[in-house]
């Protein structure tokens, strides 16, 4: 019997009998016309009933790329990350593991949280990216992925800024210099140089104020290097005026230091 057969039966409220069908061969024939058409729900149903069927066979492989499939154009990202990368285990040397590969990434990629949410699907995602650029360096994907590494790394970059204003906010100073300092370290080319900078000149000149007379000295003179350095780095900044302000003051705490 015909595919087009096969779907026109089985849609007249037939396909629970198709289901319960012990003909593996139909079932296959008619899932991957659902699929075709778009309808991954009652393809997935099929597809499911068959995994252990056709295991290891070139309809098992089918099934399972498929599988994965289904699943993203569901908006499942999770669940088609897994299919995609199971596909890739099971069948390293397939035409298309390559691009399970990618797929499988790109679906961590779309479940990273916004940056003030717990980050491990962006670390997942990074590390499957990473794995995929090195494993096929010749893939016409590998600019795709280099974006959305970049993205992704931008994300983590964003979280750890947040998290440093988050310190300053909190009049944990000590706690915001570190991080900034950190930051500076981990992310050398981050576009937010000028900002962090501005915030640590904030930063020192207000742990010197909180601080015991004693430390006032080292922390006044290290907000006035950080003014210095904005001033010299960036003349044109929008935060010159700001920061020759704070810097002013701090010379005329530490005139009074003995």
């Amino acid at each position: 019997m015909a595919v087009l057969g096969l779907v026109a039966f089985t849609s007249c409220n037939d396909f629970s009998r198709l289901v319960k069908s012990t003909d593996n061969e139909m079932k296959y024939e008619v899932a991957v016309d659902y699929f075709e058409r778009g309808d991954y729900n009652h393809a997935l149903q099929l597809f499911d009933l068959l995994q252990a069927s056709f295991r290891n066979t070139p309809k098992g492989e089918s099934i399972t790329y498929k599988t994965a499939y289904c699943y993203f154009n569901q908006d499942d990202y999770d669940i088609a990350s897994y299919y995609f990368n199971r596909f890739v285990q099971t069948y390293p040397f397939s035409k298309d593991a390559e691009k399970a590969a990618y797929m499988s990434a790109y679906c961590s990629y779309r479940v990273s949280p916004e940056s003030g949410l717990d980050q491990t699907n962006t670390h997942t995602a990074i590390k499957q990216l990473k794995s995929f650029m090195e494993q096929y360096p010749k893939s016409d994907s590998l600019q795709r992925a280099q974006k959305l590494l970049t993205d992704l790394n931008n994300k983590l970059e964003e979280k750890d800024y947040n998290i440093c204003r988050l310190f300053y906010r909190m009049e944990n100073y000590s706690a915001a210099i570190t991080s900034f300092e950190n930051l500076l370290k981990k992310y050398p080319n981050t576009p937010h140089r000028e900002e962090i900078i501005y915030d640590m000149a904030k930063t020192y000149y207000d742990y010197a104020e909180n601080s015991v007379t004693e430390k006032q000295r080292e922390r006044y003179e290290s907000c006035v290097e950080q003014c210095n350095a904005l001033v010299y780095l960036y003349p044109n900044s929008k935060y010159l005026q700001d920061v020759n302000g704070i810097a002013d003051k701090a010379r005329k705490k530490l005139e009074n230091i003995k």
